[in-house]
C-alpha cells in the first residue's frame, strides 16, 4: 500500500482537488491511496481508494427519515466509484450504525450512494446509461462488473428516476399493445405508449382485459376521462375493456393491422385456387399464381415490369383472384387518403366484399363491419400504432443487448428505463 505524502498544507490543497474531481457533495476527501490487488498470471492491479468524510451537515442520519441519530459502532465500508484514468477506484470512509428514534438500529445514510448500495451514484448512473445503449457482456467488461450487478444497478437506478415523475399523468392519445418476451402462451408484455410524448407510459406482464383493467386502474377514473384516442390492433381482450373504461375516447384501429388483414385473406385465397388447379391437373397456371405472390402482395406502384406482366396475366385467366387483389388494393387506398374519401371508398369496398362471393373476401368484409367504428376514427385522423409496433423491435433490441433476461420483471424495468423517458444522460456529454 502506498499513502499519498506531503505536509498539512499539501494535504489539504489534494483533498480540494480531489473534491472538485469527485463532486463529492456534502463529503470531504482526506486523503488517498493505492492499493495492490494480486491477479493470477499478471502484475497486480493498482486499485485507488479515495477516504472521504461526511460534513457535519450529513453525518449520522438516518436513510429513511433524515432525522440525526446516536452512532453505536462504527465499520469501514467502500463504494465502488467511477474509474480513474484507467483505475478501479473505490470511496472508503466510516460508515456508523446509528439508533433512529423511529426506526430503531440502522445503518446511517451517506450522500454519495444510495442506502445499502455498494456504488456511488455516478457510478450508477453511468453504468445504468451504458446498459441502455450497448451489449451488456460489453458493459459489464468495461466496467469491470457482472452482469447480475449491471441488472441490479439498473433497476435501482429506473425506481428512483421513476418516483415523482407522474407518467401517467397528462395521458391523451395512447396505443395498446403486446409483446412476446419469449415462447409460450404465459410470455407477453402489454405496452401503453404515450403518442404525444413518445414513450412508454406503462408496462405490465399478461395478454388479457385483466392486464388492461390494471392499466386503467392505475391510471384511475379522473385521468382516464382525459383520454381522447386509443389506438390498438384488433385484440378481442382490448376493445371491450376500453369501450367500458374510458368511453369518451374514440378507439383507432391500427391501418396496419387493417392491410394485413387484406393481405392474408388474399394470401388464403390465392392458396385455395393453386391447390383447385393442381388437383384439377393444371400445374402451369398453379404455378403462375404462386409466381405471383409478390406481384399480389406489393403495392401496384412499386411493381416490376415483370410482376406487371405476371398480374396481367393472373386477370386474364384467374377472375376470383384478381378480384380479391383489387379489393385489397381499394383498402389499401382508403387507408392512405383517409378523411371522407377515404371513409367513402371504405364502405363501398366493403359493400364490394359483402357480396363478391368469395369466401375469403366476404370473411374479410364481415371483419371490417365488425370494426367500422374504430376504422371510420382512424380515417378520420386518429393515431397510429405504428409507434407502438414500432416499440416492439427496440424491445427486441433489448433482449438482444442483454443475451436475454431472466425476469419479466428485469425487462419491464429496462423498457421502462430506456423508453420510458427515465435513462439518465452519460456523465461525460
Amino acid at each position: 500500500m502506498v499513502t499519498q505524502q506531503g505536509d498539512a498544507r499539501g494535504r489539504t490543497l489534494a483533498g480540494t482537488v480531489w473534491d472538485e474531481v469527485l463532486d463529492t457533495e456534502h463529503a470531504v476527501v482526506i486523503r488517498t491511496y493505492i492499493e495492490r490487488w494480486p491477479r493470477k498470471d499478471r502484475a497486480p492491479e493498482k486499485v485507488l481508494i479515495i477516504v472521504v468524510e461526511p460534513d457535519e451537515e450529513t453525518r449520522h442520519r438516518c436513510p429513511r427519515c433524515g432525522q440525526r441519530g446516536r452512532p453505536v459502532e462504527h465499520d469501514v465500508k467502500r463504494w465502488r466509484t467511477l474509474d480513474v484514468h484507467g483505475k478501479r477506484t473505490f470511496l472508503e470512509s466510516q460508515l456508523p450504525r446509528i439508533v433512529c428514534g423511529e426506526h430503531g438500529k440502522i445503518t446511517a445514510a451517506v450522500p454519495r450512494a444510495r442506502h445499502d448500495d455498494r456504488f456511488s451514484r455516478p457510478f450508477g448512473e453511468f453504468a445504468a446509461w451504458k446498459a441502455a445503449h450497448m451489449p451488456w457482456t460489453r458493459a459489464a467488461a468495461e466496467l469491470r462488473i457482472t452482469r447480475e450487478a449491471l441488472a441490479s444497478i439498473t433497476g435501482r437506478v429506473a425506481a428512483d428516476a421513476a418516483v415523482g415523475t407522474g407518467r401517467l399523468d397528462g395521458l391523451r392519445r395512447i396505443g395498446i399493445d403486446e409483446k412476446s418476451r419469449g415462447k409460450g402462451a404465459d410470455k407477453y408484455l402489454v405496452i401503453v405508449t404515450d403518442h404525444d410524448a413518445g414513450r412508454v407510459a406503462w408496462v405490465a406482464g399478461g395478454r388479457d382485459q385483466a392486464t388492461v383493467r390494471a392499466f386503467f386502474d392505475a391510471l384511475g377514473p379522473d385521468r382516464t376521462e382525459l383520454l381522447t384516442h386509443v389506438s390498438a390492433d384488433g385484440a378481442s381482450w382490448i376493445h371491450p375493456v376500453v369501450a367500458e373504461l374510458a368511453p369518451g375516447a374514440e378507439i383507432c384501429l391500427d391501418a396496419f393491422h387493417v392491410a394485413k388483414w387484406a393481405g392474408g385473406k388474399l394470401d388464403e385465397l390465392r392458396r385455395r385456387l393453386a391447390g383447385e388447379l393442381r388437383a384439377a391437373g393444371r400445374e402451369d397456371e398453379a404455378a403462375t399464381l404462386g409466381a405471383g405472390m409478390w406481384a399480389l402482395r406489393k403495392d401496384y406502384r412499386k411493381l416490376t415490369p415483370g410482376q406487371r406482366g405476371t398480374l396481367a396475366c393472373i386477370a386474364a385467366v384467374n377472375k376470383p383472384l384478381y378480384k380479391g387483389y383489387l379489393i385489397k388494393e381499394q383498402i389499401r387506398e382508403a387507408l392512405r387518403v383517409k378523411g371522407r374519401t377515404g371513409k367513402t371508398l371504405m364502405r363501398g369496398v366493403t359493400a364490394w366484399a359483402h357480396r363478391c362471393r368469395i369466401p375469403e373476401m366476404t370473411s374479410l368484409a364481415r371483419t371490417l363491419s365488425r370494426y367500422k367504428a374504430s376504422i371510420d376514427a382512424t380515417l378520420d385522423g386518429g393515431p397510429s400504432n405504428g409507434r407502438a409496433e414500432a416499440l416492439n423491435a427496440q424491445v427486441n433490441a433489448l433482449i438482444t443487448r442483454a443475451r436475454g433476461f431472466r425476469s419479466a420483471t428485469a425487462l419491464m424495468n429496462m423498457i421502462t428505463f430506456v423508453h420510458g423517458g427515465l435513462c439518465p444522460e452519460s456523465p461525460y456529454e
